[in-house]
């Protein structure tokens, strides 16, 4: 089965503006957020997942701020000065330690099922997230939590990030593509990447950074012990990039035996597709379904700005395929237009489309797919992870009464100085492992 673990927004959720070539991100820097809608928006689109018969987990969100990183970057005094200093000095760092970016959890890591690695065990491997300092604070807790969620060593196997340098630049499955005839079968691995750290390029984007390296993609490959016939490179377009595409999930999306896809997205298109259906057909004996969407039918402009291939591509217990898009994607003519043919063609799986408002994350750079991190396990390993983080219709009324309780309705940039913010997202991450049961979570919780 696939698990869908939701990043849960956190009580501080606010637009820091802190992504670089992530467009939404920087036009929404330091305007004014709502961090109970936001919390809202992701536990409902949760809640329809799970309606619709699929398995859903949560992964809670990230201590913030980060006070710890305040003090190893020398700031000293009690949690308050520390606050006002930085917030007086350099509020850019406050805005880093203060990010929410842990709640787009398809960048917390690369997950491979045991149907495809060499041993036979599910690998993990948290992303070092190293393109953007607000997010490279979040690979030590992630790789905390997924221990803490997945803690059977005899079926979980749980790697450290990647080495900290720009060589090896991960940022995730936001760049990771499994493909197969249906999720309990062996697949191919289908990894983006941006760039590569040694050697010469001489096509690469000129107005923003490409994130993912190769040596990245190739290493955790590697370590997962994924059979070198099942796993395929590919490159990102550096146009896409340059078009505001900093993730492949922004351009693509791949479930099962279809990947869904725009003709810009890869630096040759038309041969990764090629090779892709070639390896399919090899390692699933089954034909891959690939749709192709053009420039004429959505711009890349357009794609970036709806998020349109940013939809989760899931199938239904019926084997049937579900797209759940953003809500700006009804409100685009174009994306609402292709979606319905998509829908109406019989030549894919794809029988089911819901239109999801996740509005607060848009406006912070992340569409519904960035929300949530994929884990295919068998019914015998998903029954050994941890159960107190499955949602079921009581924990979801539980959660939403945490959040209305804990969660302010405005967040302004100049609050993000004030301690008793970070004293009620201390309070808030408190009561959440409880209802979690996940114990001493948190580093304050262990002091």
């Amino acid at each position: 089965m696939e698990v869908n673990f939701d990043g849960l927004v956190g009580p501080t959720h606010n637009y820091g503006g802190l992504s670089y070539g992530n467009i939404a991100s920087i036009e929404h820097g330091l305007t004014v957020s709502n961090p109970k809608a936001a919390v809202f928006q992701g536990l409902d689109k949760m809640k329809l997942l799970s309606d619709l018969g699929l398995v859903q987990g949560i992964l809670p969100p990230h201590e913030r701020p980060d006070i710890r990183t305040l003090k190893r970057l020398g700031f000293r005094g009690l949690d308050a000065e520390i606050l006002s200093a930085v917030a007086r000095r350099t509020p850019y760092l406050l805005a880093a330690c203060y990010s929410a970016s842990s709640m787009w959890t398809a960048n917390a890591a690369t997950v491979s099922p045991s149907t495809d690695t060499a041993d036979g065990l599910v690998h993990f491997t948290p992303a070092n997230l190293l393109s953007q300092f607000h997010r490279s604070l979040e690979p030590e807790f992630t790789s905390l939590l997924l221990k803490t969620i997945f803690n059977d060593e005899s079926v979980f196997v749980h790697h450290a990030p990647l080495p900290a340098a720009v060589h090896f630049s991960d940022e995730g499955a936001a760049n990771h593509v499994r493909l197969c005839a249906s999720h309990e079968k062996a697949g191919i691995e289908l990894f983006v990447y941006g760039r590569k750290s040694f050697g010469h390029e001489d096509w690469i984007p000129r107005t923003y950074p490409a994130r993912q390296a190769f040596e990245a993609s190739s290493a955790i490959a590697r370590l997962h012990l994924l059979d070198p016939g099942k796993t395929v490179f590919v490159r990102q377009n550096p146009l896409a990039v340059d078009a505001g595409v900093f993730h492949n999930d922004v351009i693509s999306v791949g479930n099962e035996n279809v990947i869904l896809y725009h003709s810009q997205a890869f630096a040759d298109t038309r041969l990764v597709i090629d090779e892709l259906k070639a390896r399919f057909l090899d390692c699933c004996q089954a034909e891959l379904v690939a749709i192709e969407v053009s420039p004429e039918q959505v711009s890349l402009k357009d794609s970036v700005v709806t998020y349109l291939f940013n939809s989760q591509l899931v199938t239904l217990p019926d084997a049937s395929m579900c797209l759940l898009a953003p809500v700006e994607c009804a409100q685009n003519e174009r994306t609402h237009h292709l979606l319905r043919q998509i829908v109406a063609d019989s030549g894919n799986p794809i029988r089911h489309l819901h239109y999801v408002d996740t509005r607060q994350s848009m406006r912070n750079g992340g569409g519904p797919a960035c929300l949530r991190l994929r884990v295919v396990l068998t019914e015998e390993e998903n029954a050994l992870a941890h159960r107190g983080v499955y949602l079921t219709d009581a924990l979801y009324n539980d959660l939403r009464a945490w959040a209305d309780r804990y969660y302010r309705d405005r967040l302004q940039p100049e609050d993000l100085a004030d301690p008793a913010l970070a004293e009620e997202s201390r309070n808030a991450l408190d009561a959440l492992t409880q209802l979690l049961n996940l114990g001493s979570l948190y580093s304050f919780q262990r002091e």
